[in-house]
């Protein structure tokens, strides 16, 4: 291995991380995995509100919530009330490259660790401000990721039309809102290195969701279309659901023409394909209760997972509805290597989802476990 490989990608970059819970910690935590120091710093007497997140815990007593963002981080406890802390905590920000905080706007700059207040001792810095509805009229409005997808939009286009609102079973606003923080970030790293000037990344939940809507939030920008629940179903795409089969239920994104061919041969039912109510894309959302009806009794005569690997075989997105265990195992059986294992000084392992990034002379690392809270 080369000597950047072994570094990482942000090998030598040093990191301050007052953020806590989901967002910000995602985001450092993927500075971390690809080679950045970061250090953590946390509150006296329980420090990040995830480490008591639980259940579940590992064999420890460990919350898995706190372990699932701040792995390759080192925790620091500071009372940022306290005068010698904060210079403490001063001193460390003069001395790193980024700073991340996701507290409410202007309580830094109350601590004398705002942006414009470091900038001014250290140009080169890049400060990272992570809030739940920006810094003006929002300013007061608590950044909490259910909130942000009820407010957003998100949960009003989840679950059943006949329904309440669902919101989606992770906190996916705050992890849309890590990852443009992380972009963001190398972002104003690169026009660092190119000018020595740094700069104040702003990121919000509520804008990050806005734009993750993407073709959901187009409708309604473009064509003034207000989009609503439709269970599984796709707006512009059918076949594109989950459908009941003989024993248990099978999803099918047939994205084009060639697929919903495939898929009605394999079904036994060709003439489908010709049927001019299914001809092309638009028709077939034209006509999708028609469809939908057509495809399921059909489906009815096997099994989800048979229909499933025929399919497949045929080349049409199909598949059954795994939980998490089947998640992971289905990637491990691909050859992904899903999980990684890091040992801790105590003998115990924290087995983690593996960095998704693969790059190939510089590739995600993993130097040491989740931090315990420092004594």
């Amino acid at each position: 291995m080369n000597a950047g490989a072994s570094r990482g990608a942000l090998g030598g970059l040093r990191v301050l991380d007052f953020s806590r819970v989901l967002a910000g910690p995602f985001a450092t935590m993927m500075l971390a995995d690809l080679g950045a120091t970061v250090t953590k710093v946390e509150r006296p007497g329980g420090g990040d509100e995830t480490r008591s997140w639980g259940p579940p815990y590992d064999a420890s007593g460990r919350a898995t919530y706190f372990q699932a963002v701040n792995r390759n981080k080192r925790s620091l406890v500071l009372d940022l009330a306290d005068s010698r802390d904060r210079a403490r905590a001063l001193a460390l920000a003069r001395a790193s490259d980024v700073v991340v905080e996701n507290f409410r706007p202007d309580v830094m700059a109350a601590l004398e660790l705002g942006y414009e207040q470091l900038a001014a001792q250290r140009p080169e810095l890049v400060y990272c401000s992570i809030t739940g509805f920006g810094a003006g009229r929002g300013a007061a409005l608590p950044g909490y990721d259910l909130l942000v997808q009820a407010l957003g939009g998100l949960m009003s286009i989840t679950g059943s039309p006949d329904g309440e609102p669902q919101k989606v079973g992770v906190a996916v606003v705050d992890v849309l809102a890590g990852l443009f923080a992380s972009v963001g970030i190398l972002a104003a790293l690169r026009h660092r290195d190119a000018t020595g000037e740094g700069q104040h990344v702003r990121v919000d939940l509520l804008s990050s969701l806005l734009a993750a809507l993407v073709n959901q939030a187009s409708a309604f920008t473009v064509a003034g279309a207000v989009p609503g629940r439709m269970g599984n179903a796709h707006p512009s795409i059918t076949p594109y659901e989950l459908y009941p089969a003989g024993e248990g239920e099978l999803v099918l994104a047939a994205g084009n023409d060639r697929q919903f061919a495939a898929l009605c041969d394999v079904l036994g039912a060709p003439e489908l394909a010709r049927d001019p109510r299914f001809g092309g894309n638009a028709q077939r959302v034209e006509h999708r209760r028609q469809l939908r009806e057509e495809l399921v009794a059909r489906l009815a005569g096997r099994p989800a997972h048979e229909w499933a690997a025929e399919l497949t075989a045929a080349r049409v997105p199909a598949g059954v509805v795994n939980d998490v265990r089947g998640a992971f195992e289905l990637a491990a059986s691909l050859g992904l290597e899903p999980i990684v294992e890091i040992a801790r000084d105590d003998g115990s392992v924290a087995r983690l989802p593996r960095n998704p990034i693969g790059l190939s002379r510089t590739p995600a690392g993993y130097r040491s476990a989740p931090p315990d809270l420092p004594g």
